[in-house]
């Protein structure tokens, strides 16, 4: 069955593209043009997959995200005229699962929408029974379910699999380029301050959480996970 994807951009004309490029590749489309609208059409039928511009009139796309996380984890897919990094913070703060900045390239959009649904199609047919623990952080693929200290933790899907990466390898420190293969594919560019928002984003949900210490900063290397409260 092909994928459902609806497209919230008050530009008809980006509206077009991008419909025009997700239906090229196999995807069923639903654009709107507001926030309101795109909250009415997820109410009427909900889709796989949300792009949602940020920068809408009325109600913008991160109250829309906002509004749409009180009661489903839709994927969502910001889209912004600006590359702003408190955008980008704030889009995945929000539940956001990627953002890509205007002007775009349709193949790449289309790229990182694969990227997410396959994700979200592998969270809930995850075979994998192993289960990963460091620490007090607990993390099930076959349930998709992560915890601290028995607190479970919503994290998006591409916050899950760089999370599930950095226990995989404990001990290990990880490159930008090592974090990101765990949740991107290989043909697709992630700038540095998309790696950091979503490290930002998993120590900030992390500490809510109880653990201050989740994932370390090795200064001119990458990351590594922390003793999670060991």
């Amino acid at each position: 069955m092909p994928h459902n994807i609806l497209v919230a951009d008050d530009d008809p004309h980006i509206r077009e593209i991008i419909c025009f490029a997700l239906e090229k590749a196999g995807m069923k489309t639903v654009s709107v043009s507001d926030g309101a609208a795109a909250l009415q059409a997820i109410e009427r039928r909900a889709p796989d997959l949300v792009v949602l511009d940020i920068g809408m009139p009325e109600m913008d796309g991160l109250e829309v995200c906002r509004r749409l996380r009180q009661r489903s984890d839709v994927p969502v897919l910001f889209l912004s005229a600006r590359d702003e990094e408190i955008d980008r913070i704030l889009g995945l703060e929000m539940g956001g699962d990627d953002y890509v900045t205007k002007p775009f390239s349709p193949r790449e959009l289309v790229a990182r929408v694969n990227v997410i649904l396959r994700r979200a199609r592998q969270a809930p047919a995850e075979s994998d029974e192993r289960q990963f623990s460091h620490g007090r952080l607990v993390l099930v693929p076959a349930s998709h379910s992560a915890s601290f200290e028995g607190k479970e933790l919503a994290l998006t899907g591409i916050e899950f699999a760089i999370l599930k990466g950095f226990l995989a390898r404990p001990s290990h420190v990880l490159a930008r380029d090592a974090v990101m293969a765990n949740a991107y594919a290989a043909n697709i560019h992630v700038a540095d301050r998309t790696v950091d928002s979503h490290i930002r984003n998993l120590r900030a949900k992390l500490a809510a959480a109880g653990c201050s210490d989740a994932i370390e900063t090795v200064h001119g290397v990458g990351f590594r996970l922390g003793r999670c409260g060991a």
